[in-house]
């Protein structure tokens, strides 16, 4: 699994018809920063609103995931945000002149075909792992369902479904290693019963269905009638199964087990909408969108759980978001007022930064000789300036604006911090930025021990 961040090299576009609205659209991918994740847009749309790929932000679950924020919905998502998943590729803007993804031939490969045509590129910051450090557990009684994950320092997925039918008997997909999405799960298209076929219809769902772009399971005896009807729901000139039981139009499957693949497949898009890639063993039994969603939404809970009580660690054999030199380019300060060391960590909306205090800082000539401690205003300059730079982050060009500190609420001092100490501070938005305006909750940490904490206020402002 890759330890840095990954966006696309240049844009590239994919164009089809929508499995469930049967609207034609264009779907580009445009390359994007880091820590902006996976973002949808609907240019069609006055405004060209943005929907966020965000779990708290799906809206229906009829046989596809849907996303809706700022009055913009975008249909069946699952596929495409499979495909980034599956390339480790963690920031995208993807742009539609439409209400759906196209649904191309029924699973990921044409997106990632375009993907890989477009290039990957590194980026500099880290990727924000989530590691499930406890077993999460969901559970539908009523249908059977099953998901769970387990603690491993990787991502792994394995799925089991069982549909009672006499054509497709109980199948398992696993894949061990993320890298291998392309060969062994892109491929794999979506698929549905021939006694669901009419009833899809009549609820207004896959008017852009066909079988060219999805598997359907015959489970009973047809009769001829009933296949001119099916050619006729499906516009084709003609249908048929040379078996009593198969697959419609006897289309060949890429795998014995392409079904359960499929599921995988699913299972990887909507865990997507999390917002964070994941280290966990996952394991589905039965696994359908809503259960899919359900349990994404569980992970997120125990994510803004742990977000609240986590103490940032430092592994100093992790390489840094931004060394050194990264950070004396992005603040203006410099000997003896640079603070901040190194930024470890740095996501949309908080940023982890680093100070080592030694006994050769020059305030330690004056500041309680024979007892070094360090100023607790130099405390907070050094939180202020770890602060400043998740504030530069939300611009393309941090180099033309200046970060000020503004307002300083509930500054509180915990303990003396003193010289062989290595402070780090941890510091998030507690709200969204209006007029350049920001407010920021930060903490350090001694050891696992709060020192020091502060609301601050900050102003981000363009230089003449």
């Amino acid at each position: 699994m890759n330890s840095k961040q990954q966006t696309i090299e240049k844009a590239v576009s994919v164009s089809g018809v929508g499995l469930h609205t049967g609207v034609t659209a264009t779907m580009t991918f445009l390359p994007a920063p880091a820590n902006h994740g996976y973002k949808f847009q609907r240019v069609d749309l006055p405004g060209q609103p943005i929907v966020d790929a965000d779990v708290d932000n799906v809206v229906d679950l009829s046989r596809g995931t849907t996303i809706e924020q700022s009055g913009a919905r975008i249909h069946t998502v699952e596929h495409t945000l499979a495909a980034l998943v599956g390339l480790q590729i963690d920031n995208a803007l993807i742009q539609l002149d439409g209400p759906e993804p196209p649904i191309m031939d029924g699973s990921s490969i044409k997106f990632v075909d375009a993907l890989e045509a477009a290039g990957i590129e590194e980026q500099k910051a880290n990727r924000n792992y989530f590691e499930i450090s406890e077993f999460v557990h969901f559970r539908n009684p009523e249908k059977d369902i099953e998901i769970a994950a387990l603690p491993l320092n990787d991502y792994r997925l394995t799925v089991m479904v069982d549909y009672n039918s006499r054509v497709i008997s109980s199948q398992h997909a696993s894949l061990n290693d993320i890298s291998q999405f392309r060969s062994e799960i892109a491929m794999c298209r979506t698929f549905c019963f021939l006694h669901e076929l009419e009833a899809l219809y009549k609820q207004d769902l896959i008017k852009g269905g066909d079988l060219t772009n999805a598997i359907v399971i015959v489970d009973r005896e047809v009769k001829d009638g009933e296949l001119d009807y099916l050619a006729d729901l499906l516009n084709k000139p003609k249908v048929s199964v040379n078996k009593k039981e198969g697959i419609l139009n006897n289309l060949e499957l890429h795998y014995p087990n392409e079904m359960a693949r499929h599921k995988l497949l699913d299972l990887i898009g909507d865990l997507a909408l999390i917002g964070r890639p994941l280290k966990a063993q996952i394991l589905a039994a039965r696994p359908g969108h809503a259960a899919n969603v359900a349990f994404a939404k569980k992970i997120k809970k125990l994510i803004q759980k742990n977000a609240a009580n986590q103490v940032p660690t430092y592994d100093p054999k992790q390489a840094p978001v931004y060394d050194i030199n990264q950070v004396s380019n992005l603040l203006a300060h410099r000997y003896p007022f640079q603070m901040i060391d190194k930024i470890i960590a740095m996501d949309e909306t908080s940023v982890v930064g680093l100070k080592n205090v030694t006994m050769n800082e020059q305030f330690f000539l004056g500041h309680f000789p024979g007892n070094p401690v360090m100023p607790g205003v130099l405390q907070l300059e050094a939180m202020a300036q770890t602060g400043g730079i998740l504030v530069l982050s939300t611009v393309t060009d941090p180099e033309n604006y200046w970060p000020y500190l503004i307002g300083i609420e509930n500054c509180r001092f915990r303990k003396n911090v003193v010289p062989g100490d290595t402070i780090i501070y941890k510091c998030e938005f507690t709200s969204p930025m209006k007029r350049g305006i920001v407010k920021m909750q930060g903490r350090g940490y001694v050891a696992g021990q709060l020192v020091c904490e502060a609301e601050m206020i900050a102003s981000l402002v363009k230089k003449k």
